[in-house]
């Protein structure tokens, strides 16, 4: 076999790790233990690279863990952790005055073991639970208080005015998610290392099925013909349960950016935002900005508010004003007439036909730049 020179030993000290090229295939070395290992640089899950992630004695060897999603590997054997059967493509090494020497074919093949996604089977494979005829209406509440220690919520209380009516006169479907109550983990920032990062699934739900988001991406994405979010105002803004939700929704808008593909398509939807200081029309707008970006279409008057004003301190009359007022059964029925009549015109429309005037990978400015790190 012949052997190729990509480093000297000085250049890979004790304790490190470098990224070598051999032919057209991108190696992982490390120098660990006083001897130099090689295996391939892009993880079997999405393609990150190994020779970036961090080495660790676990599982009675050492592992490197791929910096995207923390899947493990051997740095010696390529192989992946007990339970798996991931195999990483290993390389001979040698090392001649100083010069580190690698074989240019690997002399372990890597192979990706089939991972058990039954669970997610209807997410990867988009199963739309719409049809024709469906109307399906989700209602989101972004309240966030202590259920042990309950409180009247006017955003929640709206919200369930709201889909009582949608049932009531049209029978909708309705189903009504509390975020508080869904244990699900912040967005961890996987697409600011490589877009590829980011995936369908979210990859914290691959790697947790029972990941509380789960639910939203079935519902919101499968399931729903409307969305109905209601949000309290927070310091001006929208409840800090939306954000949290929002950002984990990236891996519903990047799939455009990677794939071209709208996951989002005939869908409407509304909001009801309620606080005792005003800023609704500045909450209004970035929730009607999030959700267009993800393919949402609005009807006329596409939110409804109530707010008591600047000086509005004394929030135990703000709700009693709000239990007596007439204002929000009258506007949440409108807003439920309007979003039907507008989820009955578009039901209408060619889906083949809508485009995401979005950037693309190719859009980039930096295109032509090679990172040398990423297999990608």
């Amino acid at each position: 076999m012949d052997f190729i020179k990509v480093a000297s030993l000085s250049e890979l000290p004790e304790g490190s790790s470098k990224i070598v090229k051999v032919k057209n295939s991108k190696v992982a070395l490390f120098h660990f233990d006083g001897k130099v290992t090689a295996i391939g640089n892009a993880c079997l899950h999405k393609g990150g690279p190994l020779g970036l992630g961090c080495v660790e004695k676990k599982h009675g060897g050492t592992f490197v863990a791929c910096p995207w999603h923390g899947w493990e590997y051997n740095i010696e054997t390529g192989k992946a952790p007990p339970g798996y059967k991931d195999q990483q493509s290993v390389y001979e090494i040698k090392i001649e005055d100083d010069v580190i020497l690698i074989s240019e074919e690997p002399i372990v093949q890597s192979i990706k073991a089939t991972h058990d996604l039954s669970d997610l089977a209807d997410l990867i494979d988009l199963k739309y639970q719409t049809t024709g005829t469906s109307l399906n209406i989700l209602g989101i509440s972004t309240t966030n208080m202590n259920d042990n220690l309950a409180r009247f919520s006017t955003s929640e209380n709206a919200l369930e005015k709201a889909l009582a009516y949608a049932t009531e006169k049209y029978g909708a479907e309705t189903k009504m998610i509390k975020l508080r109550q869904l244990n699900f983990r912040h967005c961890e920032g996987y697409y600011s290392q490589h877009m590829n990062a980011c995936t369908w699934p979210c990859s914290i739900t691959e790697m947790d099925a029972k990941d509380g988001m789960t639910q939203v991406y079935r519902d919101m994405v499968l399931w729903a013909d409307i969305v109905l979010l209601a949000t309290p105002i927070r310091w001006g803004n929208a409840s800090s349960l939306y954000y949290k939700m929002a950002e984990r929704l990236n891996t519903v808008q990047n799939q455009i950016t990677l794939n071209k593909n709208i996951l989002i398509k005939n869908k409407v939807a509304a909001f009801i935002i309620t606080g005792g200081q005003d800023n609704i029309q500045s909450v209004a707008g970035q929730l009607m900005w999030f959700f267009t970006d993800l393919g949402f279409v609005f009807p006329p008057f596409s939110f409804v508010g109530w707010s008591r004003g600047w000086t509005a301190e004394d929030m135990d009359k703000n709700v009693l004003q709000f239990k007596k007022s007439d204002y929000i059964k009258r506007t949440t029925e409108e807003m439920i007439d309007n979003c039907i009549e507008t989820i009955s015109q578009i039901k209408k429309m060619n889906t083949i036909k809508i485009i995401a005037p979005k950037p693309h990978r190719q859009d980039s400015l930096s295109v032509d730049i090679e990172n040398p790190d990423m297999n990608l």
